[in-house]
């Protein structure tokens, strides 16, 4: 089961969208919030990238870490109680490299899937 207030996260190397669980009881996804590389971009941070293959690798990689690093900053800040994360496999796999112990102890879920173009009854329905 889902917990209310939940943060769920739908994710990929472009964008990702947040959400939040509204129901006591089951899967209630609101107030989503559209995040981008533009919207996270930080000049003074550069994130390590390695076995990067091309630009695109690249800027995604990028993109997943700067996303980590948000999600990192809103658990340490007490924004988050419990997180899911849903992301295509690539993403998530540079994504848990970058993961606070605190994210992983809050991390309720995740899934290797890509729902970034996804109605919140079809991530809703993934989850279930």
């Amino acid at each position: 089961m889902l917990p209310h207030n939940a943060l769920v996260v739908v994710a990929d190397g472009h964008s990702a969208t947040l959400f939040r669980n509204q129901a006591r009881h089951g899967i209630d996804l609101a107030q989503p919030r559209r995040v981008t590389p533009e919207s996270l971009a930080d000049p003074a941070t550069t994130p390590k990238l390695d076995e990067i293959n091309t630009p695109r690798d690249e800027e995604e990689a990028a993109f997943a870490v700067d996303l980590t690093r948000h999600l990192n900053g809103m658990v340490l800040k007490n924004r988050v109680e419990d997180i899911v994360i849903i992301a295509d496999p690539s993403t998530l796999g540079v994504m848990r490299k970058h993961y606070h112990k605190e994210l992983q102890f809050r991390l309720r879920r995740e899934l290797a899937k890509t729902l970034t173009n996804a109605d919140s009854a079809a991530i809703a329905e993934a989850l279930a």
